[in-house]
């Protein structure tokens, strides 16, 4: 079975543990290994150096996974967190796929502009009330984001939850199981195959 490392925001969830199980049971259902970040076996006991040993053990759990499924609804912000994307440019270098989903189907451009106010256009540019040229590609994230999926042949999933459960519905992490568990049913082994 292949193996999938879950990426995303759920790690700072109240009840991450409980969601990263959900979600491997979940992976189990279509023939995958889930792996939660929070599977790293560290002593939280130990302070010093944290953040180093976390980012270590989850950049070896996703050198061992064969794929991401990514966890791209915004965080703290207008666009996906930081380190999610981090682990999608990562994965998408090793030339693993990368799947995505989102749980905020409004695109970026307009969350920006809604975020930031619009001030206009100048010489064929939108910008926001930040001064800020806006990207306007019609894409549910920043389009470094959204390509990294895309090159790969699909889409980042999205999909509107609830806002209490904007951080725990699991429809579009479903939608991408079943991207997942096709690709490798079809004996593809990496985004170079895509």
């Amino acid at each position: 079975m292949a193996s999938v490392y879950l990426a995303g925001p759920d790690v700072f969830l109240a009840d991450a543990v409980d969601v990263g199980e959900m979600k491997k049971a979940r992976c189990e259902d279509y023939g995958l290994v889930g792996v939660f970040p929070l599977d790293a076996e560290l002593s939280l006991e130990r302070q010093d150096g944290i953040s180093e040993r976390i980012f270590n053990a989850n950049v070896a759990l996703m050198r061992q996974c064969a794929a991401v499924i990514a966890n791209v609804t915004p965080f703290r912000g207008l666009s996906a967190d930081a380190g999610t994307a981090f682990e999608i440019g990562f994965a998408f270098a090793l030339g693993k796929p990368v799947f995505a989903y989102t749980n905020i189907a409004t695109p970026y451009r307009d969350r920006v502009v809604d975020g930031c106010g619009s001030i206009g256009a100048a010489r064929g540019r939108e910008f926001a009330g930040d001064g800020m040229s806006v990207e306007n590609f019609g894409l549910v994230d920043n389009l470094m984001i959204a390509e990294a999926v895309r090159a790969q042949g699909w889409d980042i999933v999205a999909h509107d939850a609830p806002p209490q459960r904007r951080f725990t519905d699991l429809e579009g992490f479903e939608r991408c199981l079943r991207q997942a568990a096709a690709f490798f049913r079809a004996g593809r082994k990496g985004a170079a195959a895509a």
